[in-house]
């Protein structure tokens, strides 16, 4: 759809709002509709309760990662790390799947939340990513999927996740461009890779289209 139609269309409100309706089981539509415009001026705490009470058709769903970020993810984890940290690690899948891969590794996710049914196969912390619990270089793996394109404060986060990282950054973000109208509520969006590659400060990072999805991964030089 964001490539088949005209943008004068694509991005009008009344084209999105049955989408929007369908999306956001008919809740909240003037918050979701104009959430690029309202975001900006929220507290840390409304922002994140934003998302706490967020009903959608994707909160229904295990993961936002599709299959093909997985399998490059799990094939390129650094052979001599010893631990992994992922971030906005939700329910916990994507730790689950390393788990099964690499049994080796020391796993612990890092939440704003803490899900019930997260699962318990690895260590739980739960923060902020603009203020993470950990000391600098505490991991050799450090990944982030599919969380910063939603953040107001991008670079804070950015510096958080290297901060943390010894090794390896592993970083999943949609391959979007901007609309208005986003059914995802995201505030970022990274059509090219050079982009992404630029404001994450990892012009050299292997960067990667996996359906939809840049799989962007960095190996970092740390003191």
């Amino acid at each position: 759809m964001d490539e088949g139609l005209p943008p004068f269309i694509r991005d009008s409100r009344w084209f999105m709002y049955p989408f929007f309706w369908y999306w956001f089981k008919g809740k909240n539509l003037s918050l979701y509709l104009d959430f690029k415009k309202i975001a900006w001026g929220l507290t840390e705490d409304e922002f994140n309760r934003v998302y706490r009470e967020l009903d959608c058709r994707a909160t229904d769903r295990p993961t936002d990662l599709n299959e093909k970020c997985i399998e490059r993810m799990l094939s390129h984890l650094d052979s001599s790390a010893s631990n992994l940290l992922d971030v906005g690690c939700g329910r916990g899948h994507w730790l689950t799947m390393v788990r099964k891969k690499r049994n080796d590794l020391q796993l612990t996710g890092c939440d704003v939340f803490e899900e019930e049914t997260i699962k318990q196969d690895f260590t739980f912390k739960q923060g902020s990513i603009y203020q993470l619990p950990f000391a600098d270089h505490s991991f050799d793996i450090v990944t982030c999927h599919h969380t910063i394109e939603h953040l107001p404060e991008l670079e804070k986060a950015l510096s958080e996740l290297k901060r943390v990282a010894r090794k390896q950054l592993i970083i999943v973000t949609p391959r979007q461009r901007y609309f208005y109208y986003t059914l995802d509520l995201h505030l970022h969006f990274f059509p090219e890779k050079e982009y992404l590659q630029e404001v994450t400060g990892l012009p050299g990072a292997d960067c990667v289209d996996c359906d939809g999805d840049w799989c962007l991964i960095a190996a970092l030089k740390t003191i």
